[in-house]
């Protein structure tokens, strides 16, 4: 943005001198805020339910269940207002993004939750929205400031900080953290791949095709989910419908809702509030508390955040 400021005191005046400063970020409207709330606290849930309920679902038949289970409550919504399906060429962001966040990441966070608890895995899934402001500001052109780089040094030492601490606990551990990171890298690519296709439809219809995608790719563990759905405890089998109804359907479209009106890299910055939510819920739910490690590479992890979001001058 262009704006004119007079000359300096004591200066000759020849004119107005024309100065570029840059132009202040859009507010964000009360419903953006309000679906990042909702973002940020039934996405807490999930990595406490997937906890709550791993010990009767094996990962890829509880991923499929809960895409199952958001794929009909959300066609429900989806379908009476579906104009037109996505053509060739926009099937393909839609196909990545589907297996890779809606099936690869959720196969990978569920298998991590059956040797970490709720908090450290959610700790550890913060690595993504660095690498999403990092990825934003190189694809999506959001900028690339100096702060993010000096954010995201700190940020990896707190998740070093946490891989350390497990690594000395079991190498079960480290296989959780292993793939909390992976389902980060996946989730992160997604989040990018995803922010284009919102120019074309709406949140929820663009949450519907990367959910029924995933459901597609897990469709080999439906042997797996039936048998287990027969075994399971109640409570679980309902534990498996909320994943799919609340973090799933609900969720991933406020998310993707956000997205649509929000930069990625500001909007992924959101999220480093998951972790603090999911404490607070895992230790009020399963009495789980993270690891002194845990802890405090989380702690590590929120300041680097912190210094992501700080403007250079």
């Amino acid at each position: 943005m262009k704006t004119t400021i007079p000359a300096e005191p004591g200066q000759p005046s020849k004119g107005l001198e024309e100065r570029t400063i840059p132009a202040p970020a859009a507010p964000i409207s009360k419903l953006g805020i309000a679906a990042v709330v909702v973002t940020v606290v039934l996405w807490a849930s999930a990595f406490v339910g997937i906890r709550a309920v791993g010990p009767s679902f094996s990962p890829g038949s509880l991923t499929l269940g809960r895409l199952a289970v958001a794929a009909v409550v959300l066609g429900l919504v989806v379908l009476p207002t579906l104009e037109h399906w996505p053509s060739k060429r926009e099937w393909g962001p839609i196909l990545a993004y589907g297996v890779m966040w809606f099936g690869g990441y959720n196969v990978a966070l569920n298998a991590a939750e059956h040797m970490l608890d709720a908090g450290t895995s959610a700790m550890l899934i913060n690595v993504s929205p660095i690498l999403i402001a990092v990825m934003a500001g190189v694809v999506l052109k959001e900028g690339f400031p100096r702060w993010l780089i000096i954010g995201s040094v700190v940020a990896f030492g707190g998740v070093a900080m946490i891989a350390l601490g497990s690594g000395q606990r079991s190498t079960a551990d480290v296989a959780g953290v292993l793939l909390c990171l992976l389902a980060a890298v996946l989730a992160a690519v997604s989040v990018i791949i995803q922010k284009p296709v919102l120019r074309k439809f709406t949140a929820a219809q663009a949450t519907w095709f990367g959910i029924l995608v995933g459901a597609v790719c897990c469709l080999p563990w439906t042997g797996q989910l039936v048998m287990e759905v027969q075994s399971a405890p109640l409570p679980a089998t309902l534990g498996l419908v909320y994943l799919g109804i609340f973090p799933t359907a609900i969720a991933f479209t406020t998310w993707a809702y956000a997205l649509s009106l929000i930069s990625a890299g500001r909007l992924a910055a959101t999220t480093y509030l998951v972790p603090g939510t999911t404490i607070l819920i895992s230790w009020a739910v399963l009495n789980e508390v993270p690891s002194i490690w845990g802890l405090i590479g989380g702690v590590v992890c929120l300041i680097g955040v912190g210094l992501t979001r700080r403007r250079s001058l």
